[in-house]
C-alpha cells in the first residue's frame, strides 16, 4: 500500500472504499475498495476531494481479486452451474436444475490450504433444486501472487471441484412383506410415504406386491419386480432380528450382492443396500422410515437416484453426523444429520 497523487492512480488498486456525497440526492461508496483506477474516474475522484489516495501498487506477478476469483470459479464451475458476475473479488456458482450436488473433498481441501485462497460450497452428496447456490470463492486481500493461483489450479487438477447430476433412475417397485398387510389386519401406511418420497426425485412406483412372511415370499415378489424391469425395487418392513423377519434374506436369496445390511445411523440402524449384476439396487428399509422426519433412507436415496453407486465405506463415514436429534421441527436436509 502507498500514498499516491489522484492524477497518476490510473491503473492502481483502491485500498478502501470511497464515499460520495451528494446533498439531498446520494450519499454512497461510489468507488468499492478494490476498484481499478480508470482515466475516466480521475475528475469523479478529483471532485469528491481525493487529491492523494492510498493504493496497492500493482507489479509484475501480482494478480487483482477480480482477476483472481475468474481463475478460481473456473476450477470449481462444473456442468449445469450458473456464475455470478464478480463482484468485490467474489464469484457464486448456483444450480442450473435440479440434481445431486457433489464435491472432491480431497481436492478441494488441497485448494483451500493455500494461503489467501478460499472455496466455500454446501455439502456434497445432496439434492438440491434449480437456482439454490452451490459455492462462493474469492481470494482474501486485494491482490495475490500468481504463484499462489497456479498452485491452487495446480491441486484441483484438471476436472472441476464440483459436480451436478441429474436424476437418472425413474421407477420404482416396492415389495410390502408382513401377515398382518397381507391379511388385511392392518393398513399399509409404509408404502404412501416410500411413494411420496421416490416422487420428489420424479420416481415413480410402477410396481407394488403385499407378501405374507417367509423368505421364499419375499424372494419371488423382488424376482417379479426385476423382471418387470424397475429402476430399484424397495422392500418395506421386516429389517429386524425377529424370527418372522425374513427380508435382508430374502434380499440375498434373490441374487443381490449386499453392501450393507445395518449403517451407523439414527434413525436407520437396520438399513441394508444392495446390488443386482446389472446394477439394479435393492433396499431394505426399517420400519422408522414409516414415522420418521429424516432416516439413513433420505441420506441415500439421492445417490441412488442419480445413479451414483454407493459404497460400504460410504455407508461407514455416515457415523459423523448419522445421529438425528429429533427437533421438534424437522428442517432436514438444512441440518448437519448425515453430514
Amino acid at each position: 500500500m502507498k500514498l499516491i497523487r489522484t492524477h497518476d492512480a490510473v491503473g492502481h488498486v483502491l485500498c478502501h472504499d470511497m464515499t460520495q456525497i451528494i446533498k439531498g440526492e446520494y450519499k454512497d461508496a461510489r468507488f468499492r475498495k478494490g476498484h481499478v483506477v480508470t482515466e475516466e474516474d480521475i475528475p469523479v475522484l478529483l471532485s469528491m476531494g481525493k487529491e492523494n489516495l492510498y493504493v496497492w501498487e500493482m507489479v509484475p506477478g501480482m494478480v487483482h481479486e477480480n482477476d483472481a476469483a475468474e481463475r478460481l470459479v473456473r476450477l470449481c464451475q462444473g456442468d449445469h452451474m450458473a456464475r455470478s458476475a464478480v463482484k468485490e473479488g467474489k464469484i457464486e456458482l448456483t444450480a442450473q436444475m435440479d440434481g445431486l450436488f457433489r464435491v472432491d473433498t480431497r481436492r478441494l481441501n488441497a485448494v483451500n490450504a493455500i494461503d489467501e485462497i478460499m472455496v466455500a460450497t454446501r455439502h456434497g452428496n445432496t439434492p438440491v433444486k434449480a437456482g439454490d447456490k452451490l459455492c462462493g470463492t474469492r481470494v482474501i486481500p486485494l491482490v495475490i501472487a500468481e504463484e499462489k493461483l497456479r498452485a491452487a489450479e495446480e491441486a484441483a487438477g484438471d476436472r472441476p471441484l464440483l459436480e451436478l447430476l441429474p436424476w437418472k433412475l425413474k421407477t420404482a417397485g416396492v415389495v410390502t412383506t408382513g401377515s398382518e398387510v397381507a391379511k388385511g389386519l392392518i393398513q399399509d401406511t409404509f408404502t404412501p410415504v416410500v411413494v411420496e418420497k421416490l416422487a420428489a426425485y420424479g420416481v415413480a412406483v410402477t410396481e407394488h406386491r403385499v407378501v405374507g412372511d417367509g423368505l421364499e415370499n419375499v424372494a419371488a415378489a423382488i424376482g417379479e419386480l426385476r423382471r418387470a424391469g424397475v429402476d430399484m425395487i424397495l422392500c418395506t418392513g421386516g429389517m429386524s432380528v425377529d424370527p418372522d423377519d425374513n427380508t435382508p434374506g430374502a434380499i440375498k436369496a434373490s441374487g443381490a450382492r449386499i453392501v450393507t445390511y445395518g449403517a451407523p445411523v439414527l434413525p436407520g440402524a437396520m438399513f441394508l443396500l444392495g446390488y443386482f449384476d446389472d446394477g439394479t439396487p435393492v433396499m431394505g428399509l426399517p420400519g422408522c422410515v414409516m414415522y420418521a422426519g429424516a432416516t439413513i433412507f433420505d441420506i441415500v436415496l439421492p445417490r441412488v437416484v442419480a445413479g451414483v453407486p454407493v459404497a460400504r465405506e460410504d455407508i461407514t463415514s455416515l457415523g459423523e453426523g448419522g445421529l438425528c436429534l429429533n427437533c421438534s421441527v424437522c428442517t432436514y436436509p438444512n441440518c448437519g444429520f448425515g453430514k
